[in-house]
């Protein structure tokens, strides 16, 4: 097993050792670790010839032929050292774990399904269940996220409700030991509303729904998803007041 090739450069290493010059050695790593050792069978006979004349066995060859593809070591290397600090922060920093999990990595958070409790994460996953092989492909990346929102809820951990100007545009927030979900995590909200209505909040309150309309950029269709989260509640739709209210 030690001599098993797992990585492109134990190829040129072992090769060195086993005699071949620095360059060939070099030649031949390349060749297999593109999988390109039997695409030019002149040249690969050429380089068995001069493995076999530096004692290279038989399975070693036949190994490289059937090579596909090969990592690099450093590539392997910092993969494995990368899993260790994300293991150390699901552990001892679980809610920047989940917060950067969610941000980074989870296009199909869907907040309808994910930021009411568990019972409904729950509920999703057995409606994706039932649908068997006839599952989306949409439906089926959204249950990885689902586990992984299960999981933070049986650890303890919740969601804070959706905040017109609390919540980010698209970046999952820490906030008082719970996470709050951004803008554009609501279904029918995209991320292009989401950042107009950020840049607007910036430059001060909204004096009124058709207020967030204006200097937002969005549509009637935003601005009734936003009520459904409780977004607008104790928002006008006008600015102007009524004499007779």
């Amino acid at each position: 097993m030690q001599d098993a090739i797992c990585c492109r450069d134990d190829i040129m290493i072992y090769l060195i050792k086993m005699g071949l010059p620095p360059n060939p050695a070099f030649k031949i790593m390349e060749t297999v670790r593109k999988g390109k050792a039997l695409k030019d069978p002149a040249k690969w006979e050429e380089y068995k010839t001069l493995m076999k004349e530096h004692d290279v066995p038989d399975w070693y060859i036949k190994s490289c032929e059937k090579i596909k593809y090969m990592f690099p070591k450093a590539h392997a290397a910092a993969y494995v050292t990368n899993a260790f600090r994300i293991a150390w922060f699901k552990v001892h920093e679980p809610l920047a774990y989940y917060a950067a999990y969610f941000s980074i990595r989870a296009d199909e958070f869907d907040s309808d399904c994910m930021i009411f409790g568990k019972e409904k994460v729950k509920n999703k996953m057995k409606e994706i269940d039932l649908q068997g092989n006839n599952a989306t492909a949409k439906d089926k990346n959204m249950y990885a996220i689902l586990e992984l929102v299960l999981e933070m809820y049986e650890r303890g951990f919740e969601f804070l409700p959706m905040d017109l100007y609390k919540s980010h545009s698209t970046k999952f927030l820490v906030e008082d030991g719970a996470i709050r979900p951004p803008l554009n995590s609501i279904p029918g909200l995209g991320t292009v509303a989401a950042v107009g209505i950020e840049k607007a909040r910036s430059e001060g309150k909204f004096m009124s729904i058709d207020d967030l309309k204006i200097r937002s950029k969005v549509g009637n269709s935003v601005t009734d998803v936003l009520k459904n989260y409780g977004c607008l509640k104790g928002m006008s739709q006008s600015n102007q007041m009524s004499l007779f209210g």
